[in-house]
């Protein structure tokens, strides 16, 4: 059996490797997109909203309802794309470790 520095020590490590793949997380970017791409956002891995882009054909007030939409729907396709990102990035991080079977990291 391992002494217990030897276990805290490797403890701190797979601590701070989470934390980097947390922070680089927020610069790894996803776009999402509604009605063929008249709507756009840009978001972190993390989920925060970098950019929204709305084609010009969608400014009349007569699409006000459809923008709103569509906006809803791109912003939906961000958050999904971020979070299959997120997903990735740290399943690459706990792939070596030895964790227990049905343990999950509360990220």
């Amino acid at each position: 059996m391992k002494d217990l520095n030897e276990i805290l020590g490797m403890a701190s490590r797979v601590q701070e490797e989470l934390q980097r793949a947390q922070d680089n997380l927020d610069k790894l970017e996803v776009e999402g997109a509604a009605g063929g791409g008249l709507v756009k956002v840009k978001a972190s891995a993390k989920g925060r909203i970098l950019g929204v882009s709305i084609d010009d054909s969608l400014l009349a007030p007569s699409e006000k309802q459809m923008l709103e939409d569509l906006i809803t729907a791109a912003f939906n396709d961000a958050r999904k794309k971020a979070d299959e990102v997120s997903n990735a990035e740290m399943g690459k991080m706990t792939a070596g470790l030895p964790l227990p079977p049905g343990f999950k990291l509360p990220f």
